[in-house]
């Protein structure tokens, strides 16, 4: 029953610590996965389509951001980093999919106008984009404010 691997305290203290850093890569990595799929960028794993929930990805964004403040001073230099860049790209993809959603609508809206008899003229399409880019304003506004 003396196992010198048991007795030894600094061991036990360093695989703790190493299994606590695997752990919290781990979360991060699993945060930053949940977001991206809901982000549209990665496809759902069981279904295989793609989701597209900002509201759901800016949770887990801001989940990760309050671990990030909450940890401050208390990750290792590695940590620190993991959870930084994973952020950063996190923002970035965040900015992206609400930058690519209003123009997606935006198609949609001028490919139904266009299906009609009506011929394409460029007055038409000028004339309801106005009154859109400022609901579209309106809406980045909402989502990047923060980031």
């Amino acid at each position: 029953m003396s196992d010198p691997h048991i007795s030894e305290a600094a061991p036990v203290n360093e695989g703790s610590e190493e299994m606590t850093s695997a752990l919290f890569a781990h979360m991060v990595l699993q945060q930053s996965s949940m977001a991206m799929m809901l982000l549209g960028k990665t496809a759902h794993p069981e279904t295989g389509k793609v989701v597209r929930d900002l509201e759901g990805a800016k949770l887990f964004i801001d989940m990760l951001e309050m671990l990030e403040v909450k940890t401050k001073g208390n990750l290792s230099q590695e940590e620190a980093v993991l959870l930084k860049q994973t952020l950063m790209s996190l923002r970035l993809a965040f900015v992206e999919a609400v930058d690519t959603e209003p123009k997606a609508e935006a198609q949609a809206h001028d490919g139904s106008a266009q299906a009609g008899p009506a011929p394409a003229a460029e007055p038409v399409k000028t004339g309801p984009a106005p009154s859109a880019a400022p609901a579209e304003e309106e809406h980045r506004k909402k989502f990047t404010k923060k980031y």
